[in-house]
């Protein structure tokens, strides 16, 4: 089922022998896109907001993970409430789930109109608003975590050769600095300027992926406020030091 856009300013479909599947207003793709970019965000924010450091807490140690240190359910306080066997898990879970909504994205944006050059679209709302559930879950009273494992997950199905870059980039800063939110800030602020570089090269459209990418660095840079204050105060946590 091959797609047809129509020239612009004019009403078409898109489809095959089957029948239309989508209508074209004005020639805009996207416009036809929207009713199935809000589906892939309700199911992404719903997919996101599984957090599974909540769920780990709760169900192996009858606690909650929130109540303690950071007050953050990612797999940095996990791992100095719990352990590192949770804290793998949760950070596989939290990737994993990064990783599912961006390919269910992709996969309903081409399903519905027949063309994988769709789920672009899909897969990066998708991986918006996967974050945004881990960010704000509505599972868990709408306090979650800082969205780097999610957003890492996402990056990864989205842009292998990126996540590499960045993941690079992480454990430069991380061995380092032993600074784990430092590292995090950096590659939050690197991922759009990095997704545009390598849409660049490849020839590919620059504009949409650049911007879903600063949305999810934003994001993550502003959920770790409180970092940046330390880090200004000199007063930031450093992996493997003992608290005071």
């Amino acid at each position: 089922m091959n797609g047809l856009v129509l020239a612009s300013n004019t009403i078409g479909v898109i489809g095959g022998a089957d029948g239309p599947t989508a209508v074209f207003v004005s020639g805009s793709p996207l416009l036809a896109c929207l009713p199935w970019l809000a589906a892939v965000a309700v199911a992404a924010y719903l997919l996101g907001s599984l957090n599974f450091g909540i769920l780990i807490s709760r169900c192996f140690y009858r606690d909650d993970v929130r109540k303690h240190g950071s007050g953050n359910a990612g797999s940095t306080n996990i791992l100095r409430t719990y352990g590192k066997k949770a804290a793998a898990l949760t950070l596989l879970g939290d990737m994993g789930k990064g990783v599912l909504a961006v390919i269910l994205g992709r996969a309903l944006l081409g399903w519905a109109f027949g063309d994988a050059a769709f789920g672009l679209y899909g897969g990066y709302v998708a991986a918006i608003f996967a974050v945004l559930g881990h960010l704000w879950p509505v599972w868990f009273g709408f306090k979650g975590g800082k969205g780097v494992a999610v957003a890492a997950g996402a990056i990864l199905a989205s842009n292998p050769l990126v996540f590499l870059v960045l993941a690079a980039v992480f454990f430069g800063f991380a061995l380092t600095t032993r600074i784990v939110s430092l590292s995090s800030i950096v590659v939050a602020a690197c991922y759009p300027v990095f997704t545009a570089l390598y849409s660049w090269y490849k020839g590919q459209p620059i504009w949409f992926v650049t911007i879903c990418a600063g949305i999810m660095g934003g994001l993550v840079i502003w959920m770790h406020r409180s970092n940046i204050k330390r880090l200004l105060n000199g007063t930031e946590y450093k992996f493997g030091e003992k608290k005071k």
